[in-house]
């Protein structure tokens, strides 16, 4: 987009100004009140202003009786509608400044809640973080006070050239050294406050980033000693954002103090042809004083206008980018057929998938039989590709190469929604949401389940023993993320809720790793009864978790190297075998004495 900004819209500009603009649409009532505000804020200043005339020529030379009573209620009268116009315009433009800025938060957050996989990977989640809170407001008061201030001041720097023209065109002349000069400044601090305003958007997304990650992970911070390293790392990420805010205030500074500059020398201009000997003789001192006051009104209006520029530059800079992410493309889904409840029989034939960030190649010609109701347990070392190839069942990826076929049918024949219903998913990370455990367990669209199916999913994966002990019991708050619980809990709360979910297709990535050994024994019982007359793949380094599993697909470079039961991969003496070998060798005993 083009860099170059006036103090009106330039071309490449406009489509955000008009799109901005379109949300107001619906709030043209209040925007019409609004603005009738603003007309008689800036006219009831010019009215005032053209009293000045009479004031000082009928009041302090003529002495006129009539003015005398009237002024003193004409004042009154002037600043009371203007009061009333200014609260009606502050109050409206925030109005739908305010609603405008709702608006976009919801798109946005309606984006990423639709934006395919990938996209969470490829900036960081402080700077999406940021676009909804402080990239918005930028936004607000762009759509707020810099709007008010351009029609204000705007029309009060109207009506006063009509004050000064009406009283006197000849000193209206004095205007022709500040005009084009001020419109230099407004041009070249436009420019300037949009180079800036887009730099800080990123530096602001920085900033929540730091915190963020420095927040979370503030265990291994202090156990590694990392407070210099973290404190130091953010102080050159707030260094950095207070030096382009310091453009930003040295840019007012300048052109404020040019437009102050400029506005002397028009005074000056005007204060010299005021004493010429042939005006001298003609005009009276109210006209002076009138048309000298209405230039003194219109500079503040002017310096203002000039240095909205700031908040408008930000309020753009922070629409073009909240409006990119509206206008991403969301997650495909070009499926038509409704899947009510799979059989579960899943094939992937000769899949590859290759992530588009860095080239790399993380599947291979994968191929892998998955028979209904049987399970399949995904082993190798890590960065195989076990983890690649679960993460294509729901369509978090999609393959590069080769086909995931289900019942007989190309997967991504199936609607987006309905392919998920039949995959219950629990993985190594466990999220939890600041909420109940019910909620927690029942969430989305379980959320209808009734109490007893609750309880008796959390019974099933062996929930229940720590959820009867808390304060509410299943109505218990678990904090952000599930802080309030240990690692086991939290993860048997989700394995819980892929009970409750009952879903044809289980995926269970490391479901055991946060275990100890009691809860590990009882939760291979709940999840082996989960399991029954499901299609079940499991991600494993544990060996032993996945003896009796029905096959077993080795895993190595993206690849499928070997595959069989336990007993048929330990015949075969190859990779699986020595994995086989590595974990027993580090199970065993230390011999006596050692």
């Amino acid at each position: 987009m083009n860099t170059r900004q006036a103090a009106t819209p330039d071309a490449g500009s406009w489509p955000t100004y008009k799109r901005l603009l379109g949300y107001t649409r619906r709030y043209w009532a209040i925007g019409l009140v609004a603005f009738v505000g603003m007309l008689v804020d800036g006219g009831g200043l010019a009215l005032f202003t053209g009293l000045i005339k009479p004031m000082i020529d009928g009041l302090f030379a003529q002495k006129d009786p009539y003015l005398i009573f009237w002024m003193p209620i004409w004042i009154i009268a002037i600043f009371f509608v203007r009061a009333l116009g200014t609260f009606v315009s502050d109050y409206g433009v925030s109005y739908i400044g305010r609603h405008v800025v709702q608006a976009m938060q919801h798109e946005v957050f309606s984006a990423y809640l639709k934006l395919p996989a990938p996209y969470f990977g490829s900036e960081p989640s402080g700077q999406q973080v940021s676009r909804i809170t402080y990239t918005s407001e930028q936004v607000a008061a762009a759509a707020s006070s810099a709007a008010k201030i351009v029609v204000t001041d705007s029309f009060t720097v109207l009506a006063m050239l009509f004050v000064m023209l009406y009283y006197s065109p000849y000193l209206t002349l004095s205007l022709l050294v500040m005009v084009p000069a001020i419109a230099l400044v407004a041009t070249v601090v436009a420019r300037r406050y949009r180079q800036i305003s887009r730099r800080i958007q990123g530096s602001m997304g920085s900033v929540t980033g730091t915190v963020e990650e420095s927040v979370g992970a503030h265990r291994e911070v202090r156990v590694y000693g990392g407070q210099a390293h973290e404190a130091e790392r953010f102080d050159q990420i707030i260094r950095h954002t207070r030096r382009l805010n310091l453009k930003i205030a040295a840019t007012n500074a300048v052109s404020s103090s040019t437009v102050q500059l400029v506005a002397a020398s028009a005074l000056a201009a005007l204060v010299f042809l005021g004493t010429r000997p042939q005006v001298l003789a003609s005009m009276t001192p109210g006209v002076f004083f009138a048309v000298l006051t209405a230039m003194g009104t219109m500079l503040p209006s002017l310096k203002r206008l000039t240095n909205v520029q700031s908040s408008i530059q930000r309020g753009l800079s922070a629409a073009e980018d909240i409006f990119a992410v509206i206008d991403l493309p969301p997650e495909r889904d070009n499926g038509k057929t409704e899947l009510q409840r799979t059989r579960g029989e899943l094939r992937f034939d000769e899949v590859s998938l290759v992530y588009p960030r860095n080239e790399v190649a993380a599947l291979r010609e994968v191929d892998l039989d998955c028979a209904p109701g049987t399970v399949t347990a995904l082993v190798g070392r890590s960065g195989s590709g076990k983890s690649s190839l679960v993460s294509l069942l729901p369509r978090f990826n999609e393959p590069s190469a080769g086909r995931i076929v289900l019942d007989g049918e190309d997967y991504e024949n199936y609607t987006l929604v309905s392919l998920r219903r039949q995959i219950a998913w629990v993985g190594q990370s466990v999220v939890l949401f600041d909420d109940t455990v019910a909620n927690n367990i029942a969430y989305g669209e379980l959320a209808s389940a009734s109490e007893a199916a609750i309880v008796a999913a959390a019974e099933a994966a062996n929930a229940m023993e720590f959820i009867a002990a808390m304060p509410q019991g299943i109505h218990t708050q678990v904090g952000q993320g599930g802080n309030t619980l240990s690692g086991g809990q939290r993860q048997r709360i989700a394995i819980a809720r892929a009970i409750l979910k009952n879903a044809p297709i289980l995926v269970l990535d490391e479901a055991t790793s946060a275990l100890d050994t009691e809860s590990e024994r009882l939760i291979q019982q709940a999840l082996q009864r989960l399991m029954k007359d499901r299609t079940t793949l499991v991600i494993a380094h544990r060996l032993s978790t996945v003896e009796g599993a029905d096959q077993i697909a080795v895993m190595d470079q993206g690849r499928i190297v070997e595959r069989g039961t336990h007993a048929e991969l330990i015949a075969l003496d190859g990779h699986y075998a020595a994995l086989h070998r590595m974990q027993f060798h580090d199970l065993a005993p230390s011999p006596a004495g050692h």
